[in-house]
């Protein structure tokens, strides 16, 4: 008799950690690897976060949070909300939870049953599509290329909708593009999805102070579809707080309640020391943390300009997020130095066994065509693993 449920059968393991492992695997065995696999600052977190975790614990915030968080916290958010996104929201519709990943997991499955369709404009964060299989959803794709900067439009959007179509989930700035919707653009989305008022937007905005190119927009922004969206963000990318497992949802009040229902039956509240430090991170002015920012744009530029010189390689400049994602498709249907590369999977393997650079191949992301890289690393790592690929193509036998 199967042990295993259909729901874990309809699942895969997330690509991007599988390709982590073996490069995790490969430098136990003492070969030299980088890996630009995980979307994870490599910054420490800053100093003032971190002795606001130290105050919360000697003041004893050690036991159980409330559901959706603490109360001061969820101000705090409304705060940050008001200030940047132009949105009004009260505490009782925000709802922290373990990151953002389980904020977007709680609002699927307060809303999609069986059946019940989600579009996803591809290329997606790995973990859609198996999330939406979690809630027994049906995912649906919106196909996209780096001709047309990995962004859906307006029309491309209404002609996927059906009666079954409950939500759309999306990123921007995106994971893995780094592609964001201007204002114009969101605007033009948001009429459409007006019109159909069952329809759930999910607006996932993790990445939304790494923007170098323009000001963030949120589709809650626009009233037209207010009610019908849930902001997805939290503290990981912008704050370098990956481990702290803080994210949150803001909400019209309907959907903030089931959240919290649907949360309070899995994990109950965030860690309490992790939430009393996120006070103070969004309290302090972001321009105390830009300095990263800075960083990832000098990155940007050195790794934009190192992938251009790479043969084969079409790519374009990202505006946001901390990630490449160039189209390698001329090397499909080749042997290279006798490995048959077929997709972007099989391509993003061979660097790895061949040149020892980690990244991820974006089948898992929507997109066969394209490999994802991850510049949250070191200038000196970045230079050596472009120069690895660089040569390491240059040389190989073709057939």
């Amino acid at each position: 008799m199967e042990k295993f449920s259909e729901r874990l059968n309809r699942m895969s393991f997330s690509q991007t950690f599988v390709m982590s492992n073996k490069v995790r695997e490969m430098k136990s065995k003492g070969i030299d690897v980088i890996s630009l696999t995980l979307g994870e600052p490599d910054f420490d977190v800053p100093k003032n976060i971190k002795e606001a975790a130290f105050d919360a614990i000697n003041n004893n915030f050690s036991h159980y949070s409330p559901v959706p968080g603490f109360l001061d916290l969820r101000e705090a958010i409304c705060e940050k909300l008001s200030r940047d996104n132009n949105l009004s929201y009260q505490a009782s519709q925000i709802c922290v939870s373990n990151g953002a990943k389980q904020s977007i997991l709680n609002v699927l499955a307060s809303i999609i049953g069986k059946d019940d369709e989600v579009i996803l404009p591809a290329p997606y964060w790995v973990s859609y599509v198996e999330m939406v299989k979690m809630v027994d959803g049906t995912p649906t794709f919106i196909e996209t290329s780096i001709e047309s900067n990995f962004k859906m439009t307006a029309a491309q959007l209404e002609r996927a909708i059906t009666p079954k179509t409950k939500a759309i989930l999306y990123s921007s700035p995106c994971n893995p593009s780094g592609s964001f919707y201007t204002y114009e653009e969101l605007e033009t989305i948001a009429n459409v999805v007006a019109k159909y008022p069952h329809i759930t937007i999910i607006s996932d905005e993790i990445y939304e102070y790494i923007n170098y190119d323009g000001k963030h927009t949120s589709i809650a922004e626009f009233p037209q579809v207010y009610e019908q969206t849930a902001v997805i963000n939290g503290m990981s990318k912008a704050f370098a707080m990956t481990g702290w497992r803080i994210g949150y949802s803001a909400c019209p009040t309907w959907l903030a309640t089931a959240c919290e229902k649907i949360q309070g039956q899995m994990t109950s509240g965030a860690n309490s020391m992790a939430q009393k430090a996120s006070v103070t991170a969004l309290k302090t002015p972001y321009s105390e943390y830009q300095y990263m920012i800075e960083e990832f744009r000098k990155r940007r530029e050195l790794v934009y300009n190192l992938m251009k010189a790479i043969p084969g390689f079409n790519v374009n400049f990202p505006e946001s997020a901390f990630y490449f994602f160039p189209d390698v498709s001329s090397y499909f249907g080749k042997n290279i130095n006798g490995k048959l590369v077929e997709d972007a999977d099989d391509f993003s393997m061979f660097l790895l066994d061949e040149a020892h650079v980690g990244t991820v191949g974006g089948v898992s992301f929507g997109n066969s065509n394209c490999i994802r890289f991850s510049y949250a690393a070191s200038e000196e790592e970045l230079k050596e693993a472009m120069q690895r690929i660089k040569t390491c193509l240059e040389n190989a036998t073709f057939s």
